[in-house]
């Protein structure tokens, strides 16, 4: 939201420059995130957490400075000459469910000219991001902006005859034609302003084209009203319709600010179209809303904040919030009631934060706990800690959304009845794009190295621990950790090690060294085809016969899904699984008291059989003597036929019971021969 400084000033003075207003109000919990220079006026970009709704009214904003600078707030004056009528033969209001409007006012308003609002308005509303139309609705604008009260203006003359306002509940398939001109197609419960014939607005949301203020227009029904913010929020979502107004009435408006805004329009109208304000307000509010009173106990601010605050502070504080604030003759408790515009505040700790930014987060001592226990990590927290350290040595680690959008599993090219596609679906997502809960790392990992890549941070190595999530039985999900790596392009260059291709070898070679770090034994990788990854250049991991991950090359029609040049390689490991065949410390081999015996074997191989299966079978055949097993050459062509490949195996055999004879070893390795000749159809070269 922008706020231009010269439009705050009418409410609030102060002497601060724009930088130093920013600066006042971000150490004060209301971020300003930048400022720009619009026709000589400084505008504060601010960029509000959910909770500070309030702060889309420029009034609200001028209290925050109130409370910062000590000076008064300015609230604008209203006058307003009636005519002699009464409203209540204009317009009648019912409210067919109180619980989605909980108060519905409105005024007429004879005899407006309809034509350009004034230069003054129409820079406030510009400098603000908001386009001027007219006179009317830009008032209505204008008082948004003003008082974070959204209001609409209706041509009252294309309301029916009978002239009364009824707000209700949508039929489910009704169809309503908003003022974007989209036939929108709408379901129970979203909220319906109708004049008792037809649908004329949207509520909380948008109106209707069929009662839009037009060149045409002398009469005028003003609207001004309290919707309720998750069923606003659910109808915006539904129909990704997200207006001023609707973002002003998620987040919770004041609801006995209704006609102060109504009335501060009226007067604006009367001035600027020359209107004629029929006099009274038709106002509906069934069930109306006290302010809140939150008892608060000056000893439990100070045990919190870890401050020496006397009482006097403490209410000072609160009283430059215009809190109205009790203190009981013990000064145990004090009474603060908090202002409807405020409905944030619930609770005596919300009060306590109030305390902790207008005394400044700076001048809060930093003290340990008394009596603090010492903690420790967890055997599988010191081991998620390594892994971490491991692989930041040679990747940038990333964090990536846990919510996605389900269309991703088609970008990844995930089959239809692929079980990952079976997400857990979020109750009221932020956006369409985090919609559901993601069951893979992968999506999260192409779409950062898409954005890196396009912005020209080239060669892309990352890589990201985070939890997917896992319908189960219960209510919630299970959560599984995973660790997940992605790398593109090429290694950096030095004048002792060439640049190489971060290929598939590279990233393998970067998984085993983890696995040799964090002592995970009996590892394999075994050729596989998996969905989202290149065929003939993917392979699951395996300890033991458990699967724990998959490695590969990214499928080519993914990577331009995601509008990617390079080649990816990428990687999905369970943490929890490698955890589980991580050979403890404690149980690591001592160094042998007897001298171990190498042996080299070459052996001719179908083309097509796998490494891996010819070290699998040299494991077995030579175990329990043989201790490591490693290929050292592979050849293939020259004289050798198309169909084999040869393959050079280096093996360590060694004994805990004394020194190997060489007929000790011929026997282990006649086995070998015969395990490889059996199982792979091998020759000796």
């Amino acid at each position: 939201m922008g706020v231009p400084t010269s439009w705050l000033k009418k409410y609030i003075d102060f002497s601060w420059s724009a930088e130093e207003l920013a600066d006042a109000l971000t150490m004060a919990g209301i971020a300003v995130e930048g400022i720009e220079e619009v026709e000589g006026d400084k505008v504060l970009e601010l960029d509000l957490t959910p909770n500070r709704g309030d702060c889309l009214g420029i009034i609200n904003l001028a209290r925050e400075v109130a409370a910062l600078t000590g000076n008064p707030v300015h609230l604008p004056e209203i006058r307003i000459q009636e005519n002699s009528e009464d409203i209540s033969s204009y317009i009648k209001v019912e409210i067919e469910d109180p619980d989605l409007c909980r108060r519905y006012a409105a005024r007429v308003i004879k005899n407006v000219k309809i034509g350009p609002s004034p230069e003054w308005m129409q820079k406030a509303l510009l400098h603000s991001g908001i386009r001027p139309i007219n006179n009317v609705v830009d008032v209505t604008n204008y008082i948004m902006l003003e008082a974070n009260q959204p209001l609409h203006a209706f041509d009252y003359d294309l309301l029916s005859q009978n002239k009364r306002i009824v707000v209700r509940r949508a039929y489910n398939g009704e169809k309503f034609t908003t003022l974007d001109d989209v036939e929108r197609v709408l379901e129970d419960p979203m909220l319906l302003i109708t004049d008792g014939e037809k649908p004329v607005a949207l509520a909380g949301v948008m109106g209707g084209q069929n009662t839009e203020i037009n060149d045409n227009t002398t009469t005028v029904l003003l609207e001004s009203a309290y919707f309720d913010p998750i069923n606003t929020r659910r109808t915006s979502q539904k129909l990704a319709l997200r207006t001023d107004a609707s973002m002003r009435f998620e987040k919770g408006i004041d609801i006995n600010g209704v006609i102060f805004a109504i009335n501060r329009a009226a007067q604006l109208i009367q001035e600027l179209a020359g209107g004629e304000v029929v006099a009274g307000i038709c106002d509906a509010y069934p069930r109306p809303q006290a302010p809140v009173t939150i008892q608060l106990r000056p000893q439990r601010v100070n045990q919190l904040l870890g401050t020496q605050l006397s009482v006097e502070e403490i209410t000072g504080y609160l009283k430059r919030l215009s809190f109205e604030v009790e203190t009981n003759p013990d000064e145990d408790v004090l009474s603060v009631t908090v202002p409807t515009y405020r409905p944030d505040l619930q609770i005596e700790v919300d009060l306590i934060e109030e305390i902790a930014r207008l005394h400044g987060y700076n001048a809060i001592p930093t003290e340990l706990p008394a009596g603090a226990s010492v903690g420790g990590l967890t055997p599988y927290q010191q081991f998620q800690a390594c892994i971490r350290n491991i692989m930041g040595a040679h990747l940038r680690e990333v964090i990536t959304y846990s919510f996605i959008n389900r269309d991703l599993f088609d970008r990844i090219m995930l089959p239809p009845n692929d079980w990952h596609r079976n997400a857990v679906v979020i109750a009221n997502p932020l956006s369409e794009e985090q919609g559901v809960m993601r069951t893979l790392l992968m999506p999260g990992l192409l779409m950062t190295v898409s954005r890196n890549l396009a912005r020209r941070n080239q060669n892309p190595a990352i890589f990201e621990m985070g939890a997917v999530f896992i319908p189960g039985e219960g209510k919630l999900p299970r959560e599984v950790l995973k660790l997940g790596a992605a790398v593109a392009g090429r290694s950096d260059m030095s004048w002792r090690v060439p640049s190489s291709e971060l290929d598939f070898y590279y990233l393998k070679g970067m998984v085993e060294d983890l696995f040799r770090q964090i002592r995970v034994k009996d590892v394999r990788f075994e050729a596989a085809v998996v969905p989202g990854f290149h065929p003939g250049r993917t392979a699951v991991i395996k300890c033991g016969e458990e699967e724990v991950g998959i490695i590969g090359e990214v499928h080519p029609q993914v990577l331009d899904n995601f509008e990617i040049k390079d080649r990816v390689v990428l990687t999905e490991l369970e943490v929890e699984k490698l955890y589980r065949h991580a050979v403890p410390k404690a149980m690591t081999e001592s160094i042998g008291r007897f001298p171990a015996v190498e042996r080299d074997l070459a052996v001719l191989l179908p083309v097509d059989a796998a490494a891996a299966e010819a070290i699998n079978a040299i494991r077995e055949a030579g175990a329990p003597l043989l201790r490591d097993v490693q290929i050292f050459d592979l050849f293939t062509g020259g004289q050798l036929p198309k169909e084999v490949k040869s393959l050079a195996f280096r093996m360590t055999f060694r004994s805990d019971e004394g020194t190997l004879t060489d007929s000790q070893v011929k026997d282990i390795m006649d086995n070998i021969v015969k395990a490889l000749e059996q199982k792979l159809g091998a020759k000796l070269r």
